[in-house]
């Protein structure tokens, strides 16, 4: 059968956290470089069906086929990883160290941020023709999104802080059960529909992602975006990653984990 039961699925979300720690520097690098860049085309591609359709939700469902491409060839996103990777730790794998587990973090950290940022400048260059002319009805929407989901949270002050930390748990509890939602099946076509669903809701609920705002906020600013890389790390990027952490253990790795892995025994009727 294409499906498998939970208590075989979990056990292949340790082995792959643990497979991921034992990746070399550069095979991480690559293809966490890779998924960034994939997942910032999605971006674009899924604002500029918005934006041309005037339908949000027609982009929030196409969004989901760069999220699909990237994990059918195994790339790596921070999200992903979030989730994963721990799992080696507290089952206690041989070998398995903290520093292991933030050296891998790291490491898809740099790549997924390099690989986001070539496609900002690469979007960026083509919509302006080598920045000689205005970027166009789709500049200006993302100049907007980027000064609304910056600014906007700094105007609220920590509750608007929190605002984003809260955002980005939800979007790595949705994002972390497309991941999770793969490994249920063992069909192409299985693995597709698994993911789709939770990554469509994640984008069209305004959920926050480490990864799309690596490209997003950058490609915001070329763009004309009225704020500053302070504003973006502090108001952005730092309280997304948090919240894609722990959403992603919280509501999905651990709740697995101890119920399916690491179980308490039966109550005797």
């Amino acid at each position: 059968m294409s499906y498998l039961e939970p208590t075989e699925f979990v056990t292949k979300m340790v082995d792959a956290g643990e497979s991921k720690i034992y990746m070399s520097a550069r095979d991480t690098l690559i293809r966490a470089f890779m998924a960034g860049a994939i997942l910032g085309l999605a971006a674009i591609f899924a604002i500029t069906v918005a934006v041309k359709t005037g339908s949000p939700l027609t982009g929030a469902i196409l969004f989901p086929v760069g999220f699909i491409m990237l994990y059918l060839m195994k790339f790596d996103l921070l999200t992903g990883v979030f989730t994963l990777v721990p799992l080696a730790l507290l089952d206690k794998r041989p070998g398995v160290t903290v520093g292991q587990v933030l050296r891998n973090w790291g490491l898809v950290f740099i790549g997924n941020f390099a690989g986001a940022l070539t496609v900002a400048f690469m979007m960026s260059f083509i919509l302006t023709y080598g920045y000689s002319t205005d970027g166009g009805a789709l500049a200006a929407k993302v100049g907007s999104i980027g000064e609304s989901r910056t600014l906007g949270y700094k105007s609220h002050g920590m509750d608007g802080w929190f605002t984003i930390f809260i955002r980005g748990m939800l979007c790595n509890w949705m994002v972390s059960m497309g991941v999770v939602g793969a490994m249920i099946s063992t069909s192409a076509s299985g693995k597709i529909m698994a993911m789709w669903m939770p990554v469509m809701l994640f984008f069209f609920m305004g959920f926050e992602h480490s990864i799309v705002n690596m490209f997003l906020f950058p490609f915001s600013m070329i763009m004309g975006g009225g704020f500053t890389i302070g504003d973006y790390l502090l108001w952005n990027e730092i309280p997304t990653v948090l919240g894609n952490l722990v959403g992603g253990l919280l509501f999905v790795a651990l709740p697995l984990y101890y119920t399916h892995v690491r179980t308490s025994p039966n109550r005797k009727i």
